[in-house]
């Protein structure tokens, strides 16, 4: 077998930019829509701070949906897992929740939430998002343990 040099997933990853810059360009498709590989590396440059602040967001909102969802995923799992009733009651919800768009429940949050606290309705669509994969995972890890095994 061959090694792969070192250096490949640099140049992939080189190469994925500059066709990335080429079509941004090539297409002339706006900034707003999608910027180039050049125009994200100038705004980085320019307002340093601004994008490290909207980063920090992002990853607190992000952690705290994640967390949001993996408590309620994996208790409702554990419901779900050991009672065919809750079961049979939970998942089609669950179900309908995930097949939602998420574009069409955004609007209702932001009017729910208020204008003014824009930050809720994302960390509620966000745990929306983690929650449906964590729920399925653990219900079906849970509902996979040797029944003979629940005596330990």
């Amino acid at each position: 077998m061959s090694r792969v040099p070192g250096w490949a997933p640099t140049a992939f990853a080189a190469l994925s930019l500059a066709i990335w810059e080429g079509l941004v360009r090539g297409f002339e498709v706006p900034a707003f829509i999608l910027p180039g590989p050049l125009a994200i590396i100038g705004a980085l440059l320019d307002d340093p701070a601004g994008l490290g602040a909207a980063l920090l967001s992002t990853l607190v909102i992000t952690g705290a949906a994640l967390l949001a969802a993996a408590v309620l995923g994996t208790a409702l799992a554990a419901v779900m897992a050991a009672s065919p009733w809750a079961r049979a009651a939970i998942q089609p919800w669950a179900v309908v929740l995930q097949v939602t768009p998420i574009v069409a429940i955004a609007p209702l949050l932001v009017i729910w939430v208020g204008v003014d606290h824009v930050e809720r309705a994302v960390l509620i669509l966000a745990t929306i998002v983690a929650f449906f994969p964590i729920l399925s995972n653990a219900t079906f890890g849970l509902r996979s343990v040797d029944p003979g095994l629940s005596d330990l």
